[in-house]
């Protein structure tokens, strides 16, 4: 049972976070080992996440929709093998002990925090694109795979991908990213609920938060971009990642 108090304390993290995964994702990155350091066990943490997740990427994604950066015919065999990849990431994480993934999810954080940090520099511009819309559709299951088991970090995974892959300039690869990132989050939502592995009201706390934070940073990507948050990114993410770890070892 949490204390009031905590759940004041992870909705005003979710709006942090909701803004930050509006404009160059890895909200995650925040909520997971915030959920963690408050007490909520490995799994309920990562389905509590994708429940506030949906309501702030949802917004999100309406705003880059109304400037008409998102192309959905182009892209639906990717939202559907996304959708795949997402189930089957949820299910497969929820077959291990909770002991292994208190290992796991820092060591991913780890691994997702520095994939950030020396991934190339993006730009606006529009460039080649190396393969079609068809052929970038396994490589989005793949992360939506990913999104499923773990979640923290597939959001830069899509953007940086689309970017590389598709030429997409980075404001219309980030609201590409909506798109996808949304329909991963809800396909593990979904098999999370259906397993039972949700904290209800704190989730829907926190997705009030979310929101707020996705509202705020979808305009400011739109109108700034997102070249000064990766840097704040990895610095929380390396730091709680640590704590993380500390707390693994010493007990």
């Amino acid at each position: 049972m949490l204390e009031p108090w905590v759940y004041f304390a992870l909705t005003a993290v979710a709006a942090v976070a909701g803004f930050v995964d509006a404009i160059a994702g890895g909200g995650g990155l925040v909520i997971i080992p915030a959920l963690l350091f408050a007490g909520v066990p490995p799994l309920y943490a990562l389905g509590t996440n994708k429940l506030q997740s949906v309501f702030g990427t949802a917004v999100a994604l309406r705003n880059y929709w109304r400037s008409g950066l998102v192309e959905w015919r182009p892209n639906r065999l990717t939202v559907a093998l996304v959708f795949v990849g997402a189930v089957a990431g949820a299910l497969v994480v929820q077959l291990i002990r909770t002991r292994i993934l208190n290992l796991i999810v820092p060591l991913l954080l780890i691994a997702a925090a520095l994939y950030i940090l020396l991934s190339p520099r993006m730009t606006d511009e529009d460039a080649h694109h190396r393969v079609t819309s068809n052929g970038y559709a396994p490589i989005g299951s793949a992360i939506g795979f990913y999104d499923g088991f773990f979640g923290p970090g597939a959001g830069t995974f899509y953007t940086t991908s689309l970017v590389a892959l598709r030429g997409y300039g980075l404001t219309k690869a980030t609201a590409l990213t909506k798109l996808v990132n949304l329909t991963s989050a809800s396909a593990s939502l979904l098999v999370f609920a259906l397993d039972g592995h949700l904290a209800w009201l704190l989730g829907l706390c926190m997705a009030a938060g979310a929101m707020a934070g996705g509202w705020l940073g979808s305009h400011s990507a739109l109108r700034f971009g997102a070249r000064l948050i990766r840097p704040l990114l990895v610095t929380i993410s390396l730091a709680l990642t640590g704590r993380l770890l500390w707390g693994y070892f010493s007990s």
